[in-house]
């Protein structure tokens, strides 16, 4: 038998929202994720058993058997390196894994499940297995053990499946056990801002005021973010003035979101004074995300000058990363400055810390859309001469290129180099491989189309729906010039 060390258990953490560079996105981290332990007590130290679990990459891999063999050994186990190992699981979204954590702590039969980690592993069964699986889940959990957490975590999967009515009785639920505090309204903001039901989400806030439930960040953001998307400027300006109101409400973000408002409607001075207030209050943690985010804005207002401005007025200030590069290239890809991205590419050359093979992914995109296919073959040579493999995107953007080129035989070849080069989870794009196999048809190279078929197969990507979905976009057909915009990383 094991002796399991208890700790305090599932621990209140600061929910986060992301505004992303979309017209509108705010996440909330879900209600069972604020049971799980804060970023401080992952730092614990590494050992051992959290090594041996983590290499565990692949799904059928068992966590349980690891579990019982570091048992056997003699070796003993705290909860808290448990709860570790479950937060870092979920982070990877290894949601299978971090159920098995939770199957090995029931048949140890030395700890008493409570409602909170009931709400995790809810949580964790909806997101591995769906809705209908998690619904089968609750109905499992003894009556005196669904609390208010197990609610919370219920009401997550409702919205974050998008099932309304479902959502709102378990919102009815929280509200009859006294728990329908600021997460549950936003959880409730975010499905209907969602759905588009502003009169719904208007309403909720109200609600909030009439009850004394104080609204957050969070709360106003989603609000923000949801009359910017319409846009409706006279909204979005009413609740900006609230927000400027609170100095615990406000502070660079906002003013990007009323940015793309202010775009939206057409109201491009608007959009500048909105993003030079933005300018004025960034700094803190999220101040690399902060300038990410003005490039982008920047680059779609067609100002080149301002987005020089920002990557060079913070060249010193902030360290670059990935994501800084990978934003400035694609920013200048947009403008039409080839020449300044292919600076910016040699500049992430000489100061990267870690390779990401998305980034010349980029450039040869660039080159394709512009016909400089002797610059995409250089740039991918240059990648195999370093000892970085292009991937399966690389060469399919190449492919792409060739067929806007209308270069079909060199298409078919660098299109089977990309299947070669594929990872699990990489898929083709469409236009490229149904130019691929329509050419090869064309040629009655029935030889060459089922050997390009076969790489596919081995690879798992033709199952019947693929190849069906193939054969109705070659009978469609696309425009060869748009698809180049279409490329994932």
């Amino acid at each position: 038998m094991v002796k399991l060390v208890q700790q305090s258990w599932w621990k209140f953490s600061t929910c986060f929202f992301r505004v992303s560079s979309s017209s509108y996105s705010t996440n909330t981290e879900t209600l069972a994720s604020l049971f799980l332990p804060d970023k401080d007590e992952q730092a614990s130290p590494k050992n051992a058993l959290n090594s041996r679990l983590l290499y565990l990459t692949r799904s059928k891999d068992s966590v349980i058997s690891v579990l019982d063999k570091w048992v056997t050994e003699q070796n003993p186990i705290k909860y808290e390196d448990l709860q570790i190992i479950v937060r870092q699981f979920r982070a990877y979204r290894r949601y299978n894994h971090a159920l098995q954590v939770f199957e090995w702590i029931k048949k140890s039969k030395d700890f008493d499940i409570s409602p909170r980690d009931f709400a995790v592993e809810l949580d964790l069964v909806s997101k591995a297995h769906g809705l209908e699986a998690a619904e089968t889940y609750f109905t499992s959990i003894p009556d005196d053990l669904r609390t208010y957490q197990v609610y919370g975590a219920l009401l997550n999967c409702y919205a974050n499946a998008m099932v309304i009515k479902k959502a709102e009785d378990t919102m009815q639920k929280l509200k009859e056990l006294a728990y329908a505090g600021t997460v549950a309204y936003n959880v409730m903001m975010t499905l209907y801002a969602k759905l588009g039901y502003l009169d719904k989400l208007q309403s909720l806030m109200l609600e909030m005021e009439d009850k004394g439930v104080s609204g957050d960040m969070i709360s106003y953001s989603i609000l923000l973010n949801a009359y910017a998307s319409v846009p409706d400027v006279r909204e979005m300006e009413k609740v900006l003035m609230k927000m400027e109101a609170d100095p615990l409400l406000i502070n660079w973000s906002p003013y990007t979101v009323v940015a793309k408002g202010y775009l939206k409607a057409g109201d491009i001075e608007k959009a500048n004074e909105s993003l030079k207030k933005c300018e004025y209050r960034l700094k803190g943690k999220r101040e690399k995300l902060g300038i990410d985010m003005l490039i982008t804005l920047y680059t779609s207002m067609g100002n080149k000058d301002d987005v020089y401005r920002i990557w060079n007025k913070y060249k010193q200030k902030v360290k670059r990363h990935n994501s800084s590069y990978h934003c400035m290239i694609r920013g200048l890809e947009k403008l039409d400055d080839l020449d300044g991205a292919e600076k910016i590419f040699a500049e992430w050359e000489t100061n990267r810390v870690h390779f990401d093979i998305r980034i010349p992914n980029l450039l040869i995109s660039a080159y394709c859309k512009k016909g400089h296919m002797e610059k995409a073959i250089s740039l991918i040579e240059q990648l195999e001469a370093s000892g970085k493999h292009p991937n399966g995107s690389s060469w399919n953007r190449l492919a792409l290129g060739y067929c806007v080129q209308n270069d079909m035989d060199k298409a078919v070849e660098t299109m089977k180099k990309a299947i070669l080069a594929s990872k699990p989870g990489w898929k083709p794009h469409f236009h490229s491989l149904a130019s691929c196999v329509k050419y090869l048809q064309s040629k009655g190279d029935t030889q060459g189309e089922e050997e390009l078929k076969d790489l596919l197969r081995v690879r798992g990507l033709c199952s019947k729906e693929f190849e069906g979905g193939l054969d109705k976009y070659i009978e469609i057909g696309n425009r060869k010039s748009e698809a180049l915009n279409e490329t994932g990383p």
